[in-house]
């Protein structure tokens, strides 16, 4: 593995990136950007002295975390390799380098290192898991209930970053979480491409600067004007 100063650069896709993001992190992360700001610019120009200072800083710590932990998390994924684009962290792994794609409380991959690598864009749903079985039960029993349109289960998350639309039933398959079906995405491309020339190559590590810098500036100016009274 390379270290994650000095990564090593990763060769251009031959096919197009299939992305991955969760919508309510998404939905989550707008939300909670419109109140730090709001209540962050609301302090600026209402506020006085220290008051705005202290509310400058917030703005500074606070944005990009929010960020970091809602809006950016995204997966990639094509024949050739996985990109993780973590809150902190972008991982690439090429194929050839993956052992295995693991879903229990989290997803995650783990290398051939041993080195394990959380998948924030694809959280576990353990309530969306359980509703997918207890869905899948009754299909089989023959009292599948329908949605509005009159078709089986409800609608994907393709519009939102969980791939394209394909509902809670497989043509081929029980009904599963949605989450769980970016997994067996992701796993069937793992088995296409793992023994392929192109998706062999170096796990490389890129820490996440352009979020932590203004975290920590935010951080400091926080403690000090906290340290100064």
């Amino acid at each position: 593995m390379t270290t994650p100063e000095h990564p090593s650069p990763s060769p251009d896709p031959t096919s197009k990136d299939r992305v991955y993001r969760s919508p309510m992190g998404i939905v989550g992360g707008v939300a909670l950007l419109v109140i730090v700001l709001w209540l962050g610019l609301d302090a600026l120009l209402r506020g006085e002295g220290r008051t705005q200072w202290l509310a400058l800083a917030a703005i500074i710590l606070l944005v990009p975390l929010v960020i970091a932990f809602t809006l950016r998390p995204a997966v990639y994924a094509n024949e050739d390799r996985l990109r993780i684009r973590n809150p902190l962290r972008v991982i690439v792994l090429p194929w050839g380098q993956v052992a295995a794609l693991r879903s229990s409380y989290s997803n995650e991959v783990v290398a051939k290192s041993g080195t394990k690598f959380q998948l924030w864009a694809v959280p576990v749903s353990l309530r969306a898991r359980k509703k997918a079985a207890r869905r899948s039960a009754r299909a089989a029993s023959g009292h599948g209930d329908r949605d509005r349109s009159g078709r089986m289960g409800g609608a994907g998350f393709g519009g939102l970053g969980f791939g394209a639309p394909r509902g809670d039933v497989d043509s081929d398959g029980p009904m599963r979480a949605e989450t769980d079906k970016v997994m067996d995405d992701l796993r069937e491309l793992l088995e296409q491409g793992e023994n392929s020339e192109s998706a062999q190559g170096e796990v490389t590590v890129r820490w996440a600067y352009e979020v932590a810098g203004p975290v920590v500036a935010g951080a400091v100016l926080l403690v000090i004007l906290l340290a100064i009274g």
